[in-house]
């Protein structure tokens, strides 16, 4: 089987003209280095008035191996050829090497380049890559491998720390500068492909600029930055080659996979130039709707010097933006902001001559009703979600949601799902009697900031919101959305597995369970919680009779249940008013209602989900357990919440 080995870039801050003499020190033998016995030049020849240098050495290398291999091969020593072609005018150093001994049942390649940095040419980079081969040794070809791997790998982390004892020899002996190679005057003389890129570029990647405007990055982080940004050279269809930080951005949003990161990158770079992205702060205008009842807007800065957005998403109209804008005006409406906040960071870090590398939302819940969770709305939401998080990735620092009310577990158990984890991580929830406490959002902003809505002193001049005016509707806007998400006309009821689907393209039809119940049967869910203030969210559709639906929680111990004909009521210590209790009210589902609640477990017991049927119905359910962690501070106004889509909801989803 062949071994690869595939270094990152290494950065040297020294010209590449210095790290070639101190590179040429190695040679013929150098301390750091044991295992090269010696190097004897057998090839040397300079070109084009001295720009090129071919020169191929045998190398003589002691085979660093257990005792019973190097009895096994007879030998102490093997020999390598490696072929160097220097290139002073491109600044270019290219070096092959081929074992000659055992070639017959070992192939082994490196290949290594010294190049000068594409943006500083005051550095110097490098990288190399090998491949191993054991065809036939003996039986021991898998051990030889591993072995093998092992040392070079262990051998190529000793070549910074060469190159930088020869570079320190050098300055001890006063070499601190050597000039670039020049052509001789009566020569023609070409332009650097290197210069002509330094010309296009104005920002060099040095030390000040890594610590004004990218912060700490380890020397991997910088390896890999550095190699995504030279991957994008020469690449086209891409546009304008994007900044450092976006570069970094799509980098840490794959965990500093270099070739993810292309990937990710590559595909924004082109939507951006097919939508016409760049030009979108300048040309866009803001329709009038959204001047006049979009409750969003730009407010001062949190206390990490990022940008802050208000979103007072509890007092927007959802079905009357998207039926005055349209899916696609909704969706530039989005991507502006998201362009104003790199605008709005890159000023932020200009002004404060510190890294700041993405902006803060917080979203004001309050007024946050059944009424949000329109169908066509969520579906917009969450192709809104998925565009940003594809082309705008880690631009999000935090994200504060306050005065949550006690339908938000249901709308975050629909959306959460399709946030990306790691942005997850940065959602901060508070109830109602929170938002202006110590332990509150109050503690990242500054107090002369905090909005007057949140009991702050500050006037904000971002809109109430409010119902938008049916007269502002397109012509026949949503229609076909609407057919295609909500309810069906027929006798069935769309269950939820479809519905999700149609709201986003996904596939879920493994996140909920299809019941059918026969007439006096039952169906139950038990929640064993070991985490007290956790939050328990469903959301179901009944169909073709009624269900009753209670939830209970049993201080007993229950066995697990696989025979849904039997209900816990069967048990004989179950009494309920003794060892369960009635959690929430029993609900009547009716046939092609579709049901959502929530209900804070705060108790470490058991928690049962209860459905009867009367008459024989058809049960599609879907459940989460949302972890105590994912919230802070009161979670009492987070109580239980339901809605149905023919009877409770209907009125406020007539409009």
């Amino acid at each position: 089987m062949v071994q690869k080995f595939q270094s990152p870039v290494r950065v040297y801050k020294y010209p590449f003209e210095l790290v070639m003499m101190a590179y040429e020190r190695r040679f013929p033998t150098c301390p750091q280095m044991p295992i090269v016995l010696d190097c004897e030049v057998i090839k040397d020849e300079t070109l084009e008035n001295g720009s090129r240098r071919n020169t191929s050495r045998r190398c003589k290398l002691a085979v660093d191996a257990p005792y019973i291999f190097k009895k096994l091969i007879g030998v102490d020593y093997v020999f390598f050829q490696q072929h160097n072609y220097l290139d002073m005018e491109q600044r270019t150093l290219s070096i092959e090497a081929v074992n000659e001994s055992f070639s017959s049942r070992i192939e082994i390649f490196e290949r290594c380049r010294y190049y000068a940095h594409p943006d500083n040419s005051e550095w110097t980079c490098f990288d190399q890559s090998a491949t191993l081969d054991i065809k036939n040794f003996f039986g021991f070809e898998h051990s030889m491998e591993k072995m093998g791997m092992k040392q070079y790998t262990q051998t190529t982390l000793k070549g910074k720390e060469i190159i930088e004892f020869f570079i320190n020899q050098l300055r001890e002996e006063g070499i601190t500068h050597v000039d670039r190679w020049t052509s001789p005057p009566d020569a023609p003389k070409s332009p650097s492909p290197v210069a002509a890129r330094d010309q296009h570029h104005n920002i060099l990647l040095d030390g000040d600029f890594i610590a004004r405007s990218l912060g700490q990055l380890s020397p991997m982080q910088e390896s890999k930055l550095l190699e995504l940004r030279k991957m994008l050279d020469g690449v086209d269809g891409l546009g304008p080659i994007p900044s450092y930080q976006t570069i970094m951005r799509f980098l840490a949003a794959r965990d500093w996979h270099v070739n993810q990161a292309f990937a990710m990158l590559c595909d924004s770079l082109r939507w951006r130039r097919e939508h016409r992205i760049d030009a979108l702060l300048t040309e866009y205008v803001k329709p009038a709707v959204v001047v006049e009842h979009f409750p969003g807007g730009w407010h001062h800065h949190d206390k990490d010097g990022r940008p802050l957005y208000i979103l007072r998403l509890g007092h927007m109209d959802v079905k009357g933006l998207l039926k005055s804008l349209g899916m696609e005006g909704l969706l530039r409406l989005a991507l502006h902001i998201c362009e104003e906040g790199i605008q709005k960071i890159n000023e932020a870090s200009d002004r404060l001559e510190k890294p700041v590398l993405n902006w803060s939302l917080l979203v004001d819940l309050e007024g946050l009703s059944m009424r949000h969770l329109w169908r066509p709305g969520i579906k917009a939401l969450l192709f809104i979600i998925e565009t940003v998080e594809r082309n705008y990735p880690e631009t999000m620092g935090r994200v504060l949601v306050v005065r949550a009310p006690r339908v938000f577990p249901i709308a975050w158990t629909i959306v959460g799902a399709f946030i990306d984890e790691h942005t997850r991580s940065k959602f901060l929830f508070y109830g109602s009697d929170c938002a202006n406490m110590k332990d509150g959002p109050a503690q990242y902003l500054d107090e002369d900031i905090v909005p007057d809505f949140l009991g702050g002193p500050c006037k904000n001049m971002i809109h109430e919101g409010g119902l938008v005016p049916k007269t502002l509707y397109k012509m026949n806007s949503l229609d076909d959305h609407e057919v295609a998400v909500e309810l069906p006309s027929n006798s069935e009821a769309m269950a939820p597995s479809t519905r999700l689907t149609a709201l986003h393209h996904h596939d879920h039809h493994n996140m909920y369970k299809c019941v059918e119940l026969k007439a006096g049967f039952t169906h139950e869910l038990l929640i064993r919680n070991e985490d007290p203030k956790s939050v328990l969210t469903w959301d179901f559709d009944v169909t073709r009779n009624d269900l009753h639906f209670t939830l209970y929680r049993v201080t007993m111990e229950l066995p697990d249940k696989n025979d849904s004909a039997v209900s816990y009521f069967d048990l004989q210590d179950f009494v309920e008013g003794v060892t369960c209790f009635r959690e929430e009210p029993t609900l009547i589902c009716r046939h092609k209602e579709s049901v959502q609640g929530s209900h804070v477990m705060h108790h470490n017991d058991n928690y049962l989900m209860h459905w009867f049927s009367p008459s024989g119905s058809q049960l599609n359910v879907f459940y989460e357990v949302l972890s105590s962690a994912n919230y802070k501070g009161s979670m009492t106004s987070l109580q239980s919440a339901f809605s149905s889509n023919s009877s409770a909801a209907s009125s406020v989803q007539s409009r």
